[in-house]
């Protein structure tokens, strides 16, 4: 084996993900502030789960009030991704879409230990007082067999495999991580025909990925997104958002009988 292949097997001198911020937003969409003076309350099946007043690039919660940033991710369609102060182990990602009156809210936590550390948590709401149209939030499958490419600036450039509903591979075509290579774990929601929430969870880095991806025109995906998880010292957070532009480079058909996808 080579010095080489040594060094991408030895998950010890990965890069941390401190390390890989420095201009991997180079793709990231301008943020708007179309919500603006604008409060919306999130109903769940069990009462509600947030209400959020949004002003300037600040949104206030029942958790305080904390800088945010906000992508308009299609007509009515809303990404809103915020850390907050006052739970420094968590970050908050919200999906708002407002013409069909339903919301996701993805809550992305640092945990104490285990494998993956970093963990996610789903739930799917309406908004209070608006007309409610269209399916729910919910996971999906549409994803599974696709390979896609995605590049978040001139120098990061990233593929994708997408497994089966619980795994993903992902492979670093240009960037410090050029070379490396791993299967973690991935959830998939549809927000709208087209357009997925894609999450990941990494087992080698403690952190995981927020994403909502646009894949109706296969040859020009869109994606805006967050990285959360801890810093290099291992005692603090790292949280950062990016943006990237793809293209699907392939997609993988199984035969009945042994597809991931049933």
């Amino acid at each position: 084996m080579t010095e080489t292949a040594l060094t991408l097997s030895d998950t010890s001198t990965w890069l941390p993900l401190d390390g890989l911020a420095p201009g991997f937003d180079a793709n990231k969409a301008p943020t708007v502030g179309d919500l603006h003076g604008r409060e919306v309350v999130l109903e769940g099946p069990d009462g509600p789960l947030l209400t959020a007043r949004f002003a300037g690039n600040r949104v206030e919660w029942d958790g305080g009030s904390d800088a945010c940033e906000t992508f308009l991710v299609d007509d009515d369609l809303y990404y809103t991704q915020f850390h907050p102060e006052s739970r420094p182990n968590q970050a908050l990602s919200l999906f708002l879409d407002l013409r069909n009156g339903r919301a996701l809210l993805v809550t992305t936590i640092i945990g104490e230990d285990g494998t993956p550390r970093v963990t996610q948590r789903f739930e799917p709401a309406t908004l209070r007082d608006a007309d409610v149209f269209g399916d729910a939030p919910a996971p999906s499958r549409a994803l599974i067999g696709r390979r896609a490419m995605w590049v978040y600036s001139e120098q990061h450039a990233y593929e994708h495999v997408y497994l089966s509903p619980h795994w993903y591979t992902w492979q670093c075509l240009a960037g410090p991580e050029k070379g490396l290579a791993d299967t973690d774990e991935n959830s998939v929601w549809q927000l709208r025909p087209g357009i997925y929430v894609f999450t990941w969870r990494e087992k080698v880095i403690h952190c995981a990925s927020v994403t909502v991806a646009d894949h109706r025109d296969i040859h020009r995906l869109r994606s805006h997104g967050v990285l959360f998880g801890l810093n290099e010292s291992g005692d603090g957070s790292t949280h950062f958002t990016f943006g990237a532009h793809g293209r699907l480079l392939s997609n993988t058909v199984h035969p009945e009988e042994y597809d991931p996808a049933l």
